[in-house]
């Protein structure tokens, strides 16, 4: 079998965002770009599968739409361990756009299990996973919190309310990973970083698709207001903030 696992370029999450003139984009000067946490949880468990050899796992490949810059992202990821990787040159212009991409690599390379984060740090839209398995007709299944192989089949543990539920699909398919699939990120050794630079990432050109969305504008939260500091002895006073201002009550 063989496992692709879709990583994101996100900024770090200590980043402090601005928006370029305007507020249509990002100023991207000084940003520190990282492997989108839920991708890098995804990549360690598929490389956990693989050592175990029992699971028949020939190859972990990364896949990702991004531009040249995205390329030291790439590079960790093959430090961290993946065999190879594929990158679309192109810029991720919405969900769909990237989505399409993934899958044109997917029905290219004929992957067996796809695995997405469920959402990236930057945007949260927890739509990519879904929108690739549509776009390759192939079953996905959503909330996975764990994946293993019982008697050559993989079997995923799904967070459900009130428990958990345990689902198995016929390859391929495309899991959408959360937190639990793995316990800490796997952390690239010397070694592998010096693998890394000779490991082969493929270049592909994107396919012609229309993006579906585009952004108008950028726009930060309005600031937290100040703290009120409420009397110990006046909880009336407390509630009646809690009603009236706050509509929590």
């Amino acid at each position: 079998m063989k496992i692709l696992v879709c990583i994101s370029n996100v900024p770090d999450t200590t980043t402090k965002i601005r928006f370029a003139p305007g507020n249509t984009s990002i100023d991207i000067a000084g940003i520190q770009w990282v492997i989108n946490p839920w991708d890098e949880l995804s990549l360690t468990r598929a490389l956990e599968l693989k050592d175990d050899a029992a699971n028949g796992i020939k190859s972990v490949t990364v896949v990702h739409v991004g531009p040249a810059a995205s390329e030291p992202t790439i590079r960790k990821a093959l430090a961290i361990g993946a065999d190879d990787a594929v990158r679309v040159n192109a810029e991720p212009r919405d969900a769909y756009y990237t989505a399409a991409q993934i899958a044109e690599v997917v029905k290219k390379e004929q992957f067996d299990i796809i695995l997405c984060g469920i959402e990236s740090s930057d945007y949260n839209g927890s739509i990519v996973g879904g929108m690739v398995a549509e776009f390759l007709g192939v079953p996905s299944v959503s909330s996975v919190s764990g994946i293993k192989f019982e008697n050559g089949q993989p079997v995923m543990t799904r967070e459900i309310d009130g428990g958990k539920e345990t689902v198995t699909v016929p390859v391929p398919f495309v899991a959408i990973v959360q937190k639990g699939i793995a316990k800490e990120p796997r952390i690239a050794a010397m070694r592998g970083i010096m693998m890394a630079r000779s490991k082969p990432v493929k270049l592909v050109e994107p396919v012609a698709v229309e993006s579906l969305t585009q952004v108008l504008e950028y726009e930060k939260p309005a600031p937290r207001a100040a703290c009120k500091y409420i009397d110990s002895e006046n909880p009336a006073q407390l509630i009646g903030l809690l009603q009236n201002e706050a509509k929590v009550i």
